[in-house]
């Protein structure tokens, strides 16, 4: 009875003491500056994001303009060398 007894104080304790600790009566000033800090850091990374995907999805399509560029070139290089070849 006194083992049951003991457990049930310990446990008792030590769930008071950790409700005590772990409560308080809300953020202190230095951590909702942090918050704010840490807000106003996400939203001007989310724009940095924004703009680099918008600079790859631009430099993406110059490369296959380019692509379709050089198959052009290729193919029109091509027609030239089969016309000279078939002159000779």
């Amino acid at each position: 009875m006194k083992v049951v007894r003991s457990i049930v104080i310990t446990a008792l304790l030590t769930g008071a003491t950790a409700l005590m600790s772990g409560c308080s009566s809300g953020p202190s000033a230095d951590e909702l500056a942090q918050l704010d800090q840490l807000k106003a850091e996400t939203e001007s990374l989310k724009k940095e994001v924004a703009a680099m995907q918008a600079e790859k999805n631009s430099l993406e399509s110059q490369i296959a303009k380019k692509r379709e560029e050089l198959a052009v070139a290729e193919n029109n290089q091509k027609l030239t060398r089969e016309r000279l070849n078939s002159q000779q």
